[in-house]
């Protein structure tokens, strides 16, 4: 009975889902709000043009073209469309290869989940594109995705076009098995082990790439075996691919910033990096960014010197910061991890936004075409009922290449329609003869739910046999 049940309540939700993905006006001018560009200030009562899913237009003067959709804007904030610098949502299957140590050949891309539900809770918190991660079990990790949060789309169209390819490394206590059980199982079993795993790796990546420069430059007529583990780590030393690593501690923080320049590449982005502000200055000095926790501390052993400042102090030393959730619950509030940075450190409000917009841009390479709202981006943009880094605001409404994917009016209605359709099937199959069997062995009767719609939940009345509410 109750997988029909769950059956039918998804069918009529997939039913309703069109509705969100309608096709949008080619040109859509959002009026009378007040726009958070974040690179170029804040507009109070402005507009923004949005044409064929890109953003036209940003001012206080915006023309409305003949046939645009005119949406007012008043009371209301914009700003970008937020983005998760660390996430893994939207994967099939187990994140990790925790098989073997160096598990570059593996890639997200091949198990993205487009029917994932955390996709449209992230969007209901303003999330728009999200760099999804390998897990932490691998000194070198699998091969990253970032993705743009377009639910309803095929998994290969939620691929965030042109984004820089990257990859997961890990430091610490994950990757050398103490957080897995894994422990006397696999090499490396000591934090020296990783760094010489990582250092043998790069070296042997280096020998490989040497193997197929000889045999097209015809010094050897016999091809090399081909290597898709070597072959991404050539992509990291000739730049093509960013390394994304895990980290905590300070001293293997400078480590692999050491490895990096030792071998010609830089670490684009330290996650976590809960004790960066201790080396933000030679984090800055390479060109590494650091996305971190907001005010996350004293999880496990290696987390016990974290502190709430670490981002605003990141920052003022010339890091670039975000930011991320690293789960698909706090993923929904980002806006408000933010708002944290201004709590912790004082950074300025415009300032903070940064590290959920901009910057987790810039560390992803893709802040030409998101991050901010300017002329000539893509229109991924979120629309506030408030300040967007105060905890009374809401989401309202989701916007990703022009398109809306999210509406607040429209999530209420299709969840009043699921419950509605609930409603009906569980009377359906409380009215059925197994329960009117019951009831002539003198049982109790049916059970009729209703709506209770201020509260969203249910209320459940039990109806004894000869009627008397219980």
């Amino acid at each position: 009975m109750r997988p029909r049940i769950l059956f039918s309540i998804l069918v009529v939700a997939l039913a309703l889902a069109p509705a969100l993905l309608a096709q949008q006006a080619n040109v859509t001018v959002i009026q009378n709000a007040t726009i958070l560009t974040v690179t170029k200030g804040t507009i109070e009562g402005g507009s923004i043009l949005i044409r064929n899913g890109k953003i036209a237009e940003v001012g206080k003067n915006v023309r409305v073209p003949q046939g645009a959709m005119v949406i007012d804007g008043k009371g209301m904030y914009v700003i970008p469309g937020i983005i998760d610098c660390h996430s893994h949502i939207a994967v099939d299957g187990g994140v990790n290869e925790g098989s073997i140590a160096v598990s570059s050949m593996a890639a997200i891309e091949d198990v993205i989940d487009p029917d994932d539900i955390d996709i449209y809770r992230d969007l209901a918190g303003g999330v728009t594109t999200a760099n999804v991660l390998h897990g932490s079990a691998n000194p070198i990790g699998g091969q990253n995705q970032v993705i743009k949060l377009r639910w309803g789309a095929l998994a290969e169209e939620m691929k965030f076009e042109g984004a820089m390819p990257g990859i997961k490394f890990a430091l610490g206590e994950n990757p050398k098995g103490s957080n897995w059980g894994e422990a006397g199982t696999r090499y490396p079993q000591t934090r020296s082990g990783v760094e010489q795993i990582i250092r043998d790796e790069f070296t042997a990546a280096k020998d490989y790439r040497r193997q197929w420069a000889d045999f097209r430059a015809g010094k050897s007529r016999i091809p090399p075996r081909r290597d898709l583990q070597m072959e991404t780590l050539v992509e990291i030393l000739e730049g093509k691919r960013l390394v994304h690593s895990h980290s905590y501690r300070q001293d293997e923080i400078l480590m692999l910033m050491r490895v990096a320049e030792d071998f010609g590449f830089r670490v684009a982005t330290f996650q976590h990096i809960l004790e960066g502000y201790k080396v933000a200055d030679i984090m800055a000095k390479h060109g590494a960014g650091g996305s971190s926790f907001s005010d996350w501390w004293a999880y496990k052993m290696e987390v016990y010197d974290a502190i709430p400042y670490n981002g605003a102090l990141m920052n003022s030393a010339g890091v670039v910061v975000s930011f991320n959730s690293d789960s698909d619950e706090l993923a929904r509030r980002m806006n408000l991890e933010a708002a944290k940075a201004v709590k912790y450190g004082g950074t300025a409000p415009e300032e903070a936004l940064k590290f959920v917009t901009i910057n987790p841009a810039k560390q992803l390479r893709i802040d030409k075409r998101v991050g901010s709202l300017e002329p000539g981006k893509d229109a991924d943009f979120v629309v506030w009922s408030g300040n967007p880094l105060s905890t009374l605001s809401i989401c309202e409404q989701t916007w990703i290449d022009g398109r809306r994917y999210f509406d607040r009016r429209e999530d209420r209605a299709m969840n009043d329609e699921v419950a509605r359709e609930r409603s009906v099937l569980i009377q359906k199959a409380l009215e059925s003869p197994k329960g009117a069997s019951d009831e002539k062995k003198g049982g109790r009767g049916p059970r009729y739910y209703r709506y209770e719609d201020e509260s969203d939940h249910y209320s459940c009345h039990d109806e004894v046999h000869d009627g008397e509410g219980r």
